[in-house]
């Protein structure tokens, strides 16, 4: 079996008990594979530790952000995109939504470019998530420190105008934004700091496809 059988057998299997990937999808992703290892000859965009941990680690773990989005179409804003997870594959297997890739290393956001350059429901900006302009329903992220993404996800709460005096995040006299929601990839040790935070309610870490003790902890800003 060469590579690209084997990306797209391993893919298949590895998300089965969640949901059937159509050959059209595997193929989408298999292409932005493709590029990615072209371009982590030159670029740093991320780790590639051998095809099956790959297609777990980055690609199954960002299509199981992906299923938990509501049915209803949302806009989604990915902070520290990077080489495109968990954006990229969310925005494949969602192509009713609207997905903003955040990177402010500028040699990735070229790289992000040239990825979506035949979406047509993602945008990119090669600028910090703090500052990326536009209202959002989700909040979603990985391999980035969870303090920044909650700074980024109270900004959009500011601008939504709640009345947030401050950003420090253990101020408890902070309030939310009903209906922001957060996806987040991390690992157990960083999910209970976070659950800790007051400005949010999260449910239970759930279990990534990826094992290593990596979870995929959902929240929701609470009403001001």
């Amino acid at each position: 079996m060469n590579e690209t059988a084997e990306f797209a057998a391993i893919l298949a299997r590895s998300f089965s008990p969640f949901r059937r990937l159509s050959p059209d999808l595997l193929s989408e992703l298999l292409r932005h594979y493709e590029l990615l290892l072209r371009w982590n000859k030159h670029l740093n965009l991320t780790s590639i530790a051998g095809l099956e941990e790959t297609v777990l680690r980055h690609y199954c773990e960002s299509l199981f952000v992906g299923i938990q989005l509501p049915e209803a179409r949302v806009s989604v804003l990915d902070v520290g995109s990077g080489a495109g997870f968990p954006g990229i594959p969310m925005a494949v297997l969602r192509p009713d939504c609207r997905f903003t890739l955040a990177e402010s290393h500028q040699r990735k956001a070229v790289f992000l470019r040239e990825a979506t350059r035949h979406f047509s429901n993602v945008r990119i900006a090669g600028c910090r998530a703090v500052d990326v302009e536009g209202a959002f329903d989700w909040v979603v992220s990985r391999a980035v420190k969870w303090p920044a993404v909650l700074k980024t996800a109270l900004r959009l709460c500011r601008r939504e105008g709640v009345g947030l005096d401050s950003a420090d995040l253990r101020d408890r006299s902070l309030t939310g934004h009903a209906g922001l929601s957060l996806g987040l990839l991390l690992g157990l040790d960083d999910a209970a700091d976070v659950v800790r935070q007051p400005l949010f309610d999260w449910r239970q870490p759930i279990p990534l496809p990826s094992g290593h003790r990596r979870v995929l902890l959902l929240g929701q800003a609470r009403p001001a």
